[in-house]
């Protein structure tokens, strides 16, 4: 074998050894696949329009959206101020805090950027 394998990203462990496609640590159990101990966290997020979202920024919902527990939900149009970026579940990314619903995780699909 001349390839080196990296090191577990969980324990440091340098025994690691491949499986199929992932990678095992022997010593913590640990499994994941090569490409995402290469891949970087500078992942782009865009708006439903293609405008790059940062932290901080204010955006628009572009669609009404149902929300459980709520009668209104939230109406196409509501302003979102101060959003975060995050790696959440699926693919909602934008965590942030609507006025009358509270906190909550929405795709950056359905908002724009004002």
């Amino acid at each position: 074998m001349n390839e080196t394998l990296p090191p577990c990203p969980a324990c440091s462990s340098e025994y690691t050894y491949e499986m199929g496609v992932l990678l095992v640590c022997p010593e913590c159990a640990h499994e994941w696949e090569p490409a995402s101990a290469a891949a970087t966290t500078d992942t782009v997020i865009t708006d439903a329009v293609g405008n790059v979202l940062s932290d901080g920024d204010t955006v628009t919902v572009v669609k009404s959206l149902k929300v459980k527990g709520s009668p209104t939900g939230i109406k196409a149009g509501t302003k979102v101020r101060n959003i975060r970026l995050v790696d959440g579940v699926g693919d909602h990314d934008i965590d942030c805090k609507i006025d009358g619903i509270g906190p909550m995780q929405l795709k950056s699909s359905v908002v724009k950027k004002v």
